[in-house]
């Protein structure tokens, strides 16, 4: 199964890289993977977050430096996904073949299934369950309580709309 698969290399990903703890440096860790992370206004492009350019030479993630530092996070890690995960999109671009996802309003309305991987993807390696789970054992966290789990929020540097939906797919809360 694939959640089982994006669980093992994150947790390979999160061992490779020392990390015993939040936050997650995904910004680290996607350059150590081989990928420059640049930061670029996207404001023409509607909602666009982010992209992942490939041409077998390098790998650009673009990021939209306009958006919240915590959405900024999300992107990244959504583009490692993309990177583990996806070969991706060709499209021509100045006569040159590129491989290229783009994070968007689509990526985020469940109908793409390699979207909805790349969004798991980056859940989990921002809210990695075994940390989360650790946490909530060694805290006296109450997950009903707002400020609790805008505080949990915050250790991740995640929105509380992402922990929320995070410990919600856990099935440590219910939505309803």
């Amino acid at each position: 199964m694939l959640k089982r698969r994006i669980e093992t290399i994150v947790k390979r990903l999160l061992r490779e890289h020392g990390i015993k703890g939040p936050p997650v440096p995904v910004d680290d860790i996607a350059r150590k993977l081989g990928a420059q992370v640049r930061y670029i206004p996207f404001e023409e492009q509607g909602e666009i977050s982010g992209m992942l350019f490939r041409d077998g030479r390098q790998t650009v993630i673009g990021v939209n430096s306009l958006h919240h530092p915590n959405r900024q996070r999300f992107t990244i890690a959504h583009e490692i996904g993309h990177m583990h995960l996806h070969k991706g999109k060709e499209i021509h671009v100045d006569k040159t073949l590129f491989t290229m996802n783009l994070r968007d309003d689509v990526s985020s309305d469940a109908s793409d299934p390699d979207e909805i991987q790349a969004n798991h993807f980056a859940a989990e390696l921002l809210m990695p369950s075994q940390l989360l789970m650790t946490d909530l054992t060694e805290q006296r966290i109450d997950l009903e309580n707002e400020d609790d789990l805008m505080g949990l929020a915050r250790r991740y540097r995640v929105s509380s709309q992402a922990m929320t939906f995070r410990l919600a797919n856990l099935g440590l809360i219910s939505l309803t």
